[in-house]
């Protein structure tokens, strides 16, 4: 059964990042701007999605928050993909001592949870996104690196490579030339997921209070300051957490569909 690919997630996804990063271009209300006559208003035609408790438009500030949340996640997830990337095609390709302090690695990271792991780095820094981008980063390339390492390991036993190794042909060649587009479908993918667990971990980051800073905002920093209003405001925490929603659910569906298309492949091979 073919998987058909995904429009309407495709579609939300470029709406949001087209609000996110050209909405101010037309909605050209302040994020910051207070008014006291203002604090806490409902939906409207005036205020899209309200207000906060200091009067504050929501439309305004989901919309400068967006940047933040995106550049956070996409950012994230570069790092962490092209370190997992390196370490997982050396492990799968050198093998022996290389592979083995890969494994070694890779366990004394994934012996702490990785949520605690942020928690724990974050607290002895002062946060801000690119604080969060390398934070996050650092914490989040192991799955890449090991799916990435497991593929490296199959394609370095095809007798083709074999071939190329006896004829002392430059390993970089070799990695670039043969492994690079036989990997790209599994770095993708994992680049798709690490983008939305990257917004994830900022958001529970910020709604904790240990993500950016203010005057900067993101989604999840809109999102804490609504939780001690959500009985009266629902719509403080409701709209930036469905664009934390939307985008994670886009890029589920996007990399399900990107991982069909790689399995048939396979399947094909």
């Amino acid at each position: 059964m073919n998987k058909k690919i995904p429009y309407i997630s495709i579609t939300i996804l470029f709406f949001v990042v087209i609000l996110s990063f050209f909405g101010d271009l037309f909605y050209k209300v302040s994020p910051y701007e207070l008014n006291k006559y203002a604090i806490l208003l409902p939906p409207s035609l005036e205020h899209p999605f309200g207000t906060d408790r200091l009067g504050r438009d929501l439309l305004a500030r989901v919309i400068e928050g967006g940047k933040i949340s995106l550049i956070i996640g996409v950012g994230s997830a570069i790092i962490a993909s092209f370190i997992g990337l390196i370490l997982g095609v050396s492990a799968g390709f050198f093998k022996e001592k290389f592979d083995k302090g890969f494994v070694i690695l890779v366990d004394l990271f994934l012996t702490f949870p990785t949520f605690f792991l942020l928690l724990a780095l974050v607290s002895y820094i002062e946060a801000s996104a690119y604080v969060l981008i390398i934070v996050i980063s650092i914490t989040g390339w192991m799955t890449t690196a090991r799916m990435i390492r497991s593929e490296s390991f199959a394609i370095a036993n095809k007798p083709f490579i074999k071939i190329l190794r006896v004829a002392k042909v430059p390993s970089y060649k070799i990695i670039l030339k043969y492994f690079t587009p036989l990997i790209a479908p599994i770095f993708f993918i994992s680049f798709t997921f690490g983008v939305g667990g990257a917004i994830l971990s900022e958001s529970g980051l910020s709604f904790l209070g240990l993500g950016v800073l203010p005057p900067q905002m993101s989604w999840g920093s809109i999102l804490s300051e609504g939780k001690e209003v959500i009985d009266i405001a629902w719509w403080v925490s409701f709209f930036p957490g469905l664009m934390i929603f939307l985008v994670t659910f886009s890029l589920i569906n996007i990399s399900d569909f990107l991982q069909t298309i790689t399995n048939k492949k396979e399947r094909v091979l």
